[in-house]
């Protein structure tokens, strides 16, 4: 499923193609790159939740957060996120790409990947896929692109 959600962000988003809209259109496209019909109905899925995110009706409710706040951890999502990963998302906050909501909204997307343990390149990008989405997020997208692409151009606000 990453791999067409990858597929799918690195042909559309960042190319900035027209994005079709035709499910069936974008699922035969899909199977003629060479993915499986289960894996892009996940995927498709994936981005769907993603963006019934913006919507205020389905949008999760998140406490506000203090700044010396700290996240804890469940059971399950310590074993889908390394320690790598989750001290990055605290790095990630403290320059502020992400606050306590994209943080809640990254982790949640990340959970609904069907990979047993998400490595630190797939949360970088699903970080970019969430901030891409996000109205107002253009520029913590940017930062996080620099950290990707260019990490000593990062400038810690």
């Amino acid at each position: 499923m990453f791999d067409v959600l990858m597929y799918l962000f690195e042909t559309y988003v960042q190319s900035e193609l027209d994005f079709m809209v035709d499910q069936d259109a974008l699922t035969d496209e899909l199977t003629r790159a060479g993915f499986q019909k289960p894996e892009i109905y996940k995927a498709l899925s994936w981005l769907e939740q993603l963006a019934a995110l913006h919507d205020s009706e389905d949008a999760p409710e998140y406490t506000a957060c203090a700044s010396d706040s700290f996240r804890i951890y469940a059971s399950e999502e310590m074993l889908k996120l390394s320690t790598e990963c989750r001290g990055f998302l605290l790095f990630l906050e403290q320059i502020r790409v992400l606050n306590c909501d994209t943080r809640e909204i990254v982790i949640e997307r990340l959970m609904e990947l069907d990979s047993p343990e998400i490595e630190l390149d797939d949360l970088k990008w699903v970080v970019m896929m969430v901030l891409f989405n996000l109205p107002g997020g253009e520029n913590a997208c940017h930062q996080m692109e620099e950290l990707m692409f260019e990490p000593e151009a990062i400038t810690i606000q």
